[in-house]
């Protein structure tokens, strides 16, 4: 008989933390650029155009003996019911024997994971000294990448919201953001009751917007987390020195910024291949304004291998379209501390 343990996201909530996430997707990227993982072809469909999607993303981690997969659904008309738009089911296996380790609820892990993308980015992309931040989009995901951004930028002082529809929603996210940020986890270990944590969120001004142009103007960092289809951040808006962290951008089609910004600025991606194909990379390529040898897979500067921003002026991107390798990594480390601390169902298969 072999032990699966079950996770629900509620068992997530309590496992995971903001530095913990960032630490495992780190050391995602760095394996794959040590050739210690490997990525399998991604499964991306549409349900329900503009409305609904899916993909299947799928690897193996040789260094921890586990592979497995993760099927995510987007939703967007859930939040009209008051249901989440994003749901999904990761199941990880054991490289040595293939049975099944855990099945996990993924709606936690990849909120939590996704942000982790977006602010190691900016960890290793942004002028250290920001201390102004843009967002676009305000569904879920927005508030995991403040929460991520946040903690890895200890200057920053205020947030900018921004949505390229409806400002009157920028407008009911700053109203409820610092209590929902509230809620996230940064550091189980070191502030186990997340005072800290609030303490932080007290020191930020929170502010909606409804000219993306003047935001951009004060800040020179910028998150785009929409299901945009056409740009809404154009060329002749960007200060140099900008850094983009770019999310939204998962699937053929989509796009958030004006490709032209691709021409002159440093790019780095989770993965060369999606991001050429379903990333925001994806437009600039078909534009002929870059191609694939531009291109730098971001685990290769956590390796040490490759340089980030070189000057102050440098415009950067990072081309975050989520891979399975960042699911494999935090599950594992879920597993482990679900194990210590007795968390979750065991059934036996």
């Amino acid at each position: 008989m072999i032990p699966i343990r079950i996770l629900s996201d509620d068992d997530i909530k309590v496992i995971l933390d903001i530095r913990n996430t960032i630490a495992c997707v780190e050391k995602a990227y760095i394996l794959k650029a040590n050739n210690q993982a490997r990525l399998f072809p991604l499964i991306s469909e549409d349900l329900s155009e503009g409305k609904a999607d899916m993909d299947i993303k799928s690897g193996v981690l040789y260094s921890d003996d586990t592979f497995g997969l993760k099927l995510v659904a987007w939703f967007g008309d859930n939040i009209k019911e008051g249901l989440p738009s994003l749901t999904g089911l990761a199941m990880i296996f054991d490289l040595k024997t293939g049975f099944p380790k855990a099945i996990i609820n993924a709606s936690h892990l990849t909120a939590m994971r996704t942000g982790a993308a977006g602010a190691i980015g900016i960890k290793y992309l942004a002028k250290h000294d920001s201390k102004a931040l843009v967002v676009t989009g305000t569904g879920t995901q927005a508030v995991f990448q403040i929460a991520a951004a946040i903690s890895v930028m200890p200057l920053l002082k205020k947030v900018y919201i921004y949505h390229p529809l409806r400002y009157q929603s920028a407008e009911k996210f700053q109203s409820t953001i610092k209590e929902k940020l509230g809620t996230i986890k940064i550091d189980i270990e070191g502030d186990p009751m997340n005072y800290i944590w609030i303490q932080k969120l007290d020191s930020i001004d929170f502010i909606a917007v409804d000219r993306i142009e003047k935001a951009l103007n004060e800040t020179e960092v910028v998150i785009t987390v929409t299901p945009s289809q056409k740009p809404y951040i154009f060329h002749n808006w960007i200060r140099p020195g900008t850094h983009f962290s770019c999310i939204g951008a998962d699937m053929p089609g989509k796009q958030e910024i004006d490709e032209k910004i691709f021409d002159a600025a440093k790019v780095f991606v989770d993965d060369i291949h999606q991001a050429s194909s379903v990333g925001e990379t994806q437009n600039s390529i078909k534009s002929g304004i870059i191609n694939e040898k531009h291109l730098i897979e971001i685990g290769r500067l956590l390796n040490g291998d490759t340089y980030g921003r070189t000057s102050e002026k440098d415009i950067t991107i990072f081309d975050s379209t989520g891979i399975a390798l960042q699911d494999l990594a935090v599950s594992n480390y879920i597993i482990k501390k679900a194990e210590e601390l007795k968390i979750g169902t065991t059934v036996y298969f």
